[in-house]
């Protein structure tokens, strides 16, 4: 039952090709907005949160500071909305959920970039 359902879930998504990216990376998720009959693409870069779910109930959050406020939005993996996702940073956390972030400020709200290390 549940490969049937897997199945038509697959053939409903439309396969967008995203990066690879987890918590504590830092993204730029270019989002269409329709204001009456016009459309325009609407930058949102912060850091993501957390990744939940599977297929085609996966979203991920990404916070971001405005002036002095946190800004979350959760946003849909299969959204037609989505035009592009850029990775900006890597984050090297040690959680899948990081909920800490949402108390830090100033230099506490930095998270280190991991490291790549060249391969011979």
């Amino acid at each position: 039952m549940s490969n049937i359902i897997k199945e038509v879930q697959e053939e409903l998504n439309g396969k967008n090709e995203f990066p690879d990216f987890k918590a504590g990376s830092t993204v730029t998720v270019h989002y269409k907005i329709k204001e009456g009959n016009k459309e325009r693409v609407q930058l949102f870069q912060g850091v993501v949160i957390q990744r939940r779910g599977s297929g085609a109930t996966e979203t991920f959050t990404v916070r971001k500071m405005s002036g002095n406020i946190g800004v979350e939005r959760v946003i849909p993996f299969n959204s037609p909305f989505i035009e592009k996702i850029e990775v900006n940073k890597v984050g090297d956390v040690r959680r899948a959920r990081i909920y800490y972030f949402r108390e830090r400020r100033g230099k506490s709200a930095r998270i280190r970039e991991k490291k790549v290390y060249a391969t011979k």
